[in-house]
Parts: C-alpha cells; sequence; structure tokens
C-alpha cells in the first residue's frame, strides 16, 4: 500500500466524486493539536466500511500539516507535503517527509506498533492529521520568586511573566504519545501536553536565564532581548521531556517582566549607589546636580541670598575637598597659600635705621664715617 500524488486540474466540489472515499480535514480551531480525517464515502464505493480506507480512495493535506494513516496501531503512510493523494494498496508504502527527512522515517520504524485501541476490529485503518504550526499564547508565570545569578548583582529573586511559542517537530512521535486506547477524534494542544510543557517550562526556565546572561554577560533588566537565545537553551534542557517524548519543541520565548522581590531590590540598590561613589564622572555629575538645587535654595534664602550664597560657598570648598580626597585615593590635596612662616613677616632689612643727628649720613658703627660724631646705641 502506499500514497501517490493525485495530478488534478480542480478542486471544486465534485473532486471527491472522483475516488471512492475521499478523506479530508476538518476545520481545526483553537489549539486543536491532533484531528481525525473526515471520510466522504464516493458514489463509486457502495459497500462503504467503517475504519477501512478502500483502494483508490482520496486524501487531501492541507498545507501546515501532517497526515498519517494508522492501520492496527502501526503508521503506515506519512506523509508533511501538501497536496491531494490518491491510496493504492498495490504500491509499495510511500514517506513524503515535507521537510522532516530522514528522522521521521526512522521514528516511524522505531515505534512501531505503540498505538494501541481499545476494543478495535480485526482491520481498523484511520487517517490522522497534526498540526505542525507554530502555536502560539501559551502564558506562563513564575508562582513563586525563583533565584538566578546575576553578573552584576549575584544571586536574586525574581518572578515573571511571558509566553512561549510550541511546534510539533515530529508528529509520528506525538501522535504515537497522545493517541491511544478509545482515542479522540480531536485532541486539544492543552489536553494533550499543554499543562505537562507548562510544569516542565517553569521549572527550567530560571536555569536557562542565568544561563543567557552569563553567556552574553548582560544583567536581568536587558534579558527579554534575548528570546531566541531563551529558546535554545529551554530545548536543550527540555530535549528528553519534549522532543524524545512528545516530539514538540520551544519556538520562541517572550518575557514581559522579570520583578524582583523587595530583599533583591534593596541589594540591587545599595550596590549601584556604592558604584556611583567610586566612579569620579559620577561624582561630577552628582555634584553639578547638587550644586544646581543649592543655588535655588539659596536665592530662596530667608535670611537673604547673600547669606545663603555664603553658605553655599562654604559647603563647595567642603566639598572640593571631599572630592579631591576621593580622587586622590583618600589623600586630601594641599592647596598653596600666601600665608608666612612664623617669624618671617617682617625681615631685618625692614628694621628702622639710624642716622647722623648731625650730617646725616646713615649710621654704620659707633661714630659717624661722615663728621666722627659719637653715636649713641
Amino acid at each position: 500500500m502506499g500514497l501517490i500524488k493525485a495530478a488534478l486540474v480542480s478542486a471544486s466540489s465534485s473532486l471527491g466524486d472522483q475516488f471512492k472515499e475521499f478523506v479530508t480535514c476538518p476545520e481545526m480551531e483553537g489549539k486543536v493539536l491532533i484531528q481525525r480525517g473526515e471520510v466522504s464515502h464516493g458514489s463509486g464505493n457502495r459497500n462503504a466500511s467503517e475504519g477501512v480506507i478502500t483502494n483508490g480512495s482520496g486524501i487531501v493535506v492541507p498545507a501546515g500539516m501532517a497526515m498519517m494513516i494508522v492501520e492496527n496501531g502501526a503508521i503506515t503512510e506519512f506523509t508533511a507535503e501538501s497536496g491531494t493523494y490518491k491510496y493504492d494498496t498495490s504500491s509499495e508504502p510511500s514517506v513524503f517527509t515535507g521537510g522532516f527527512g530522514k528522522g521521521i522515517i526512522d521514528t516511524i520504524k522505531t515505534i512501531g506498533s505503540r498505538i494501541t485501541y481499545g476494543g478495535a476490529t480485526a482491520k481498523d485503518q484511520r487517517v490522522y492529521y497534526v498540526n505542525i504550526k507554530n502555536i502560539p499564547g501559551n502564558l506562563f508565570g513564575s508562582p513563586n520568586p525563583k533565584k538566578i545569578t546575576d553578573e552584576k548583582y549575584g544571586m536574586l529573586e525574581v518572578t515573571f511573566n511571558g509566553e512561549y511559542v510550541v511546534k510539533c517537530v515530529d508528529p509520528a512521535k506525538l501522535v504515537a504519545s497522545v493517541i491511544g486506547a478509545n482515542a479522540k477524534d480531536t485532541v486539544t494542544y492543552d489536553e494533550a501536553v499543554g499543562s505537562i510543557i507548562k510544569g516542565k517550562f517553569i521549572e527550567k526556565l530560571t536555569y536557562a536565564l542565568t544561563v543567557v546572561m552569563r553567556k552574553h554577560k548582560v544583567s536581568f533588566g536587558d534579558i527579554g532581548m534575548y528570546g531566541s537565545d531563551i529558546s535554545t537553551e529551554m530545548n536543550t534542557c527540555l530535549d528528553e521531556d519534549l522532543k524524545e517524548t512528545y516530539g514538540m519543541e520551544i519556538v520562541d520565548v517572550a518575557l514581559n517582566d522579570v520583578n524582583l522581590t523587595d530583599e533583591s531590590m534593596e541589594r540591587v540598590s545599595k550596590i549601584d549607589d556604592a558604584r556611583i561613589f567610586s566612579n569620579t564622572s559620577m561624582q561630577s555629575g552628582l555634584m553639578a546636580s547638587a550644586t544646581a538645587d543649592a543655588m535655588k535654595s539659596a536665592a530662596a534664602n530667608e535670611n537673604g541670598s547673600m547669606m545663603g550664597f555664603m553658605g553655599m560657598n562654604m559647603a563647595q570648598g567642603t566639598g572640593a575637598t571631599m572630592m579631591g580626597a576621593i580622587n586622590n585615593n583618600g589623600e586630601v590635596e594641599a592647596k598653596e597659600t600666601n600665608t608666612p612662616e612664623p617669624g618671617t613677616l617682617f625681615s631685618k632689612e625692614d628694621e628702622k635705621t639710624e642716622f647722623c643727628p648731625d650730617c646725616g649720613t646713615k649710621k654704620v658703627g659707633k661714630f659717624c664715617t661722615n663728621c666722627g660724631k659719637k653715636l649713641e646705641d
């Protein structure tokens, strides 16, 4: 048995009459993940049997869907290429991978007949369609604060919420895991794997966030810009749980908010303050801002603006000394002044000079060098 692509020129309502049976995919609403095909018995098939696909039947595969025929618990035919196919029991089994490659063939061989039906008849053939498009709108949130390791702030406790997108990347594994005894014709994402994926997603997300922050050397505030990187890490963490078991994969992650707990917020504030006062350019900015505020306050001083500015100048002098100490690793810079050394205010040359009372010659010794008059001490 096998599938043969049918070369059809028309897709009108009479298309089904060209086949003994015509299998189509009903419209999938919401988050429908798996849908059993709808069979219409053509006029050429007068003895139709439920659970049996007649040789020569037609099967339509819409875009964004994978189709498989499951016979007595085993996948016998598979295609992920859109189009119309003719079911031919005389041909060899065929697999149109539609981009899934050899991996899907290996999966079909590996799972064997893991699909079983309770009370199945001697022959049971069913057509299943699997949604292989992105499934968005999967909301998540941390029920309790989670610990993450931030490159800048160390260990932090955060809460977060957002949305992730999943996609089926191995339809055969999904059908083998979900379809079983008393299988439903319609299986939604939420009832099949939604709660399982969500629980494991939140469990592993904090680890993925830490890995991405370390890899890109970013802090928690910028992590929302790395959705694709988070998705990659999540798939690494969840590979065994999601891909190997359910054939599902995380496609994208959108973080709406990453919020710190009160304790972590206090820790971040203290670290930020310490960094500001150890950075000279930031200190200059703070001083400039403080000076502007002080000038406004001085102008409004109740004792007059002059008094206010005098006080401001004294504060600026003190602040400048402090800034100098910080910039010189704590050593206050001594400023040059014009204050004379003790005992040097008046030199000996500036002492009062004595003259001869008779001729006015400058005194040198005890006698006048001009007239010889004895001079008093």
